[in-house]
């Protein structure tokens, strides 16, 4: 089975075109996943490569269109270039004996101000004057020199040199909730069966999440709401944490006694795939809400809405009845970034179709431009008035 593209490490490869950026990423995947040709621009959009790298792990390659193209559409890709740089967790600049330019080091102070790792693949080293390689080695570290259509061992040396550069958290993978109750301990998860709700199946998060406690030797119960009672009377002793999901916390704030803990898949993904205390104080925000302000809600994929959705009904309603404010609420779904700075308020997804990073990046562009930002089950709970019960098993950790 494939690992979730979610979970995977994101590298993004960048540089001119016909640098060998093609070439490079072929050659690792064993696979004609670019097209290669001495034609400028052959790659005109990003080309998407999922793998399993060994000893990395499961990986997603991102090629990129050349930095310097000059087509009547260089624009439209360069900026699709540059959007995926808030999507990836380690970033590949390959250049050739040119060395590197303006194109190159913007990129890569760009890489050091997200704090993304990167790594040099200086290409067609067999046509390069002997000086060039002193002269880089002088400025820049994590190069590797190749000429790729000849080098035997070049998938060798790039794995080598990214497994230096993995980044902590993919390394040591978080914990969803396995961290936050002890092994053998009861865990109850609530999934509701509704209009949203996939056929013959859960979705991604309750399965994750499901997984996480298995991995970590709790015993787990998962039950709708309306047999949620039932389940908590069976128990000889109360569970250690009941996880609901966001739309039926009203409910099971209700059914769940006070003494036992409560929160819900969309905060635990919070914490897993951004800034849990981000999110709190991005919530707060809402008191603060006008007639006619705008507010951003912000989906990581794409779906056709139902006529009870939750980012363009339910969530909407509640400010709207929390607030008391004719507020004007934008919905938006993907990977681009629209510009924020006339909103007063972001509400992201739970990000379960995304990665860490992209989510992070997003956080960043909010509090670059001081427009906060929350996501889906921080701000459910907020409007609820149960945020501090919801959160609490957090700050007792």
């Amino acid at each position: 089975m494939k690992s979730l593209k979610s979970m995977r490490l994101h590298i993004g490869v960048f540089g001119r075109t016909n640098v060998g950026k093609s070439s490079l990423l072929n050659k690792i995947t064993n696979q004609e996943v670019s097209i290669v040709s001495d034609i400028a621009g052959t790659t005109t959009d990003v080309v998407e490569k999922s793998m399993e790298l060994l000893p990395v792990g499961p990986v997603t390659f991102l090629d990129t269109a050349g930095l310097d193209d000059e087509t009547e559409l260089s624009v439209q890709r360069i900026e699709k270039t540059m959007k995926v740089v808030n999507r990836i967790d380690v970033a590949v600049v390959v250049c050739d004996f040119n060395g590197i330019g303006k194109f190159e080091n913007d990129l890569i102070e760009k890489f050091k101000e997200l704090k993304i790792p990167y790594l040099i693949v200086v290409n067609k080293c067999d046509l390069a004057p002997k000086s060039f390689h002193i002269d880089l080695k002088s400025e820049l570290s994590n190069i590797i020199y190749t000429s790729v259509k000849k080098d035997e061992k070049i998938v060798f040396k790039f794995k080598e040199a990214l497994v230096n550069l993995l980044p902590e958290d993919f390394v040591n993978s978080p914990k969803i909730v396995g961290d936050l109750v002890p092994a053998k301990s009861t865990v109850i998860l609530v999934i509701p069966i509704d209009k949203e709700s996939p056929k013959g199946r859960i979705i991604l998060p309750q399965v994750q999440t499901l997984r996480d406690l298995l991995d970590n030797n709790c015993l787990s119960y998962v039950v709708k709401e309306s047999e949620l009672k039932d389940a908590l009377d069976n128990l000889k002793t109360p569970p250690a944490l009941v996880v609901t999901d966001s739309q039926a916390f009203k409910k099971v704030s209700e059914i769940v006694p006070e003494n036992v803990s409560l929160t819900s898949f969309s905060i635990l993904f919070a914490r897993l795939k951004g800034d849990l205390d981000e999110f709190v104080n991005g919530a707060k925000a809402i008191e603060n809400l006008k007639d006619g302000d705008m507010v951003l809600i912000l989906e990581s994929c794409t779906h056709h809405a139902i006529e009870d959705d939750i980012g363009r009904v339910k969530i909407p309603n509640l400010l709207r009845k929390k607030t008391g404010k004719n507020l004007v609420i934008h919905n938006y779904a993907g990977h681009d970034f629209p510009d924020i700075k006339d909103y007063k308020l972001i509400i992201h997804c739970g990000a379960c179709m995304t990665n860490r990073r992209e989510v992070l990046s997003r956080v960043l562009i909010a509090n670059q431009n001081n427009v906060p930002i929350t996501n889906y089950g921080v701000v459910i709970s907020y409007c609820l008035g149960i945020l501090p019960r919801a959160i609490k098993i957090f700050t007792e950790n």
